[in-house]
């Protein structure tokens, strides 16, 4: 297939001279992403703090964080759902439209959930509703990361998809600093009030948040690259199964490079607030003070390492936060078994603030080159959410478990994140290079190729 005139231009040239256009893009994507992430970050610091309390009242404590725990894996379960439907329709009709729907999904299940009676109010009937609005949080989220994160990649100059693809990924660090700022400011309230109404006002707040996002999203355009598709009516009829078809390689790949981020951020967020409060006795600001610092330290990680990866690629990054959170593992876990504060602040930020946002920094870059333009949105959201589900989506779940298999001990779980990172660098290592790839080319990398120059990879597909 010839490509169209308009695709005979290297992608990105257009925003050389002005790049408000593409600043814009990526705020606007970065806006949407916080309120996802708040969304999500928000649920997960509540079922430890708050759900197996108010939705699971019946067991023992500790089974009871699992049943809640539970309960958060469904949203990583239903994430995939999400991915493939948005992906699908992203990759035909538009970028833009599907980033509005996710928006709506994920603002409005979480007002919900602060509307949502409790288990002494409405029986069996609140955890299955909880469940519910869970499973459409995951949806929503499941098709905005791949949208907002690509509306950057496409719009980006060749030498800063890296830096403005790192934009939307700091709602990871933003939404989980303005989820923890939220939590902890009702934690002050007396715990019987904390209890009854008090969890319910982050969730309620967020839909301010929809609103602004909302009003931001419906100003921005569809990414050249997209453009140029529809002008060639070169759309695929049924993108995910062209990419399992025509690219399965390089999917199987990223979706293995992409389980160490995911364990880590998940094992130093939810896991290590059910542990250090129900395991050590702590008190729960401690974390979440820890968190918040570790929030701090990502956003500026994320934005580094996102820059880096455009100078010396995506793989030599990526690996490095993968090989931190080998190293690790051990020595941040001996740090929050001092119940130091300071100590186990410092461990998290390790784990969180460096290591995983050392991976988060370049994976949107990574993960959207390594698929052509026609597959792209569904592509991406394959590798980024089916790679979650047995990772982790069941992390915090897999924690537990393990500490209370072990009679308390948390050795077990840093086992677990050790073995995620090995099998991330292993597929890192494989992954084809793709910062100097033209975005535009028919055909994706080939999976274990060396060089940079991929733009003759078309007889490769």
């Amino acid at each position: 297939m010839s490509l169209p005139q308009s695709q005979a231009q290297p992608p990105g040239n257009e925003h050389a001279d002005a790049p408000s256009p593409i600043r814009r893009v990526a705020g606007a994507s970065l806006l949407g992403s916080v309120v996802e992430w708040y969304d999500f970050f928000l649920y997960g610091t509540m079922a430890a703090l708050v759900f197996n309390n108010q939705f699971f009242p019946s067991f023992d404590p500790l089974v009871g964080t699992m049943i809640a725990f539970a309960t958060f894996a469904a949203g990583f379960v239903t994430r995939p759902l999400g991915g493939f439907i948005f992906g699908h329709f992203g990759d035909r009709v538009g970028r833009k439209k599907m980033l509005v729907i996710t928006m709506l999904i994920m603002g409005l299940s979480t007002f919900a959930m602060g509307l949502l009676p409790n288990y002494a109010a409405i029986g069996v009937a609140a955890p299955l509703l909880l469940l519910a609005l869970r499973m459409l949080q995951g949806i929503g989220l499941g098709g905005e990361w791949g949208g907002a994160v690509l509306l950057c990649v496409e719009h980006a100059p060749d030498d800063k998809r890296g830096w403005f693809s790192s934009w939307p990924q700091l709602g990871v660090p933003i939404g989980l600093l303005t989820s923890t700022l939220a939590v902890t400011a009702v934690t002050r309230l007396p715990e019987d009030d904390f209890q009854s109404w008090g969890w319910r006002i982050p969730f309620l707040v967020s839909i301010v948040l929809v609103v602004v996002g909302l009003v931001i999203r419906l100003r921005i355009e569809e990414p050249p690259a997209f453009k140029d598709l529809e002008e060639a009516d070169d759309k695929a009829a049924l993108p995910l199964v062209e990419v399992f078809r025509k690219h399965p390689k390089v999917t199987f790949l990223a979706m293995g490079a992409r389980v160490s981020e995911s364990v880590t951020f998940n094992i130093y967020n939810a896991f290590l607030v059910t542990y250090t409060v129900t395991v050590l006795g702590l008190d729960k600001s401690i974390v979440l003070d820890a968190l918040l610092v570790a929030s701090v330290v990502g956003f500026f990680t994320i934005l580094a390492a996102g820059r880096l990866s455009d100078r010396y690629g995506r793989r030599p990054v990526f690996g490095a936060g993968a090989a931190l959170a080998l190293v690790s593992a051990v020595p941040i876990f001996a740090l929050v078994n001092t119940e130091n504060a300071a100590l186990i602040t410092l461990g998290i930020v390790i784990g969180w603030g460096l290591a995983a946002c050392i991976m988060f920094g370049p994976e949107g870059a990574m993960f959207a080159e390594v698929f052509p333009t026609r597959v792209r949105y569904s592509g991406m959201s394959a590798v980024y959410q089916i790679g979650v589900i047995p990772t982790g989506a069941v992390a915090p779940l897999i924690g537990t478990s393990l500490v209370s298999a072990w009679s308390g001990s948390v050795w077990p779980v840093a086992v677990y994140v050790m073995a995620m990172a090995l099998i991330s660098l292993v597929s890192v290592f494989f992954l084809p290079e793709t910062h100097r790839r033209n975005l535009r080319d028919v055909a994706a990398p080939t999976a274990g190729r060396r060089s940079t120059d991929l733009t003759s990879t078309a007889k490769d597909a």
